[in-house]
């Protein structure tokens, strides 16, 4: 949990940058649409600096952020839902696969490569409420609390999701591993 000292928001600038790509990749999720991610990211930008002086001294910027994104998201699918519906296909988009790696050095990064794809491919099948929780927890690392409080349900239901999350992607893994095996 990282804790912001009582500041300015230019203070509030240089802690929040640091979760740009974080809150970007999981804005992709959401959106499934790069241009509606970048939105959404400036849009939380835009409206955590505004808020940055109501916020609490040992607040967590990184889970209020992860918050203020989905919450964010949340209301344009409520101003869509009122609104005409028009629907927009970027076919080729996944929203995985900007996912960042976890590989120590080029040369893993290269062995491990095929398994990265492979598992963000899985990923990308998954319904969002699995995506969601398992780009918070892996990706991001937020602890359950935290994730609990960005998705406004019981840790709980967190903990379970993330369960079947984690069960869905072995299952899917395995799949593609059986289906090499056969080729």
């Amino acid at each position: 949990m990282v804790t912001i000292p009582r500041a300015n928001a230019s203070t509030f600038e240089a802690y929040g940058l640091e979760y740009l790509d974080g809150l970007y990749y999981y804005a992709l999720a959401l959106t499934r649409h790069t241009a509606e991610a970048e939105d959404l990211v400036q849009e939380t930008y835009v409206r955590a600096i505004e808020a940055y002086s109501r916020l609490r001294e040992d607040s967590n910027i990184k889970g209020w952020l992860f918050t203020i994104l989905r919450n964010q998201w949340l209301n344009e699918l409520r101003r869509r839902r009122r609104g005409p519906q028009f629907v927009v296909g970027d076919d080729d988009a996944c929203i995985i696969d900007g996912l960042p790696s976890n590989f120590p050095d080029a040369q893993t990064q290269l062995e491990g490569e095929e398994d990265a794809i492979r598992v963000k491919t899985a990923i990308g099948k998954l319904p969002s409420e699995f995506q969601e929780v398992l780009i918070l927890r892996e990706f991001e690392e937020l602890s359950y609390l935290e994730i609990a409080s960005v998705l406004n349900c019981p840790m709980g239901t967190v903990m379970s999701r993330l369960g079947r999350a984690r069960a869905k992607l072995r299952g899917l893994l395995s799949e593609q591993t059986g289906r090499a095996a056969v080729s």
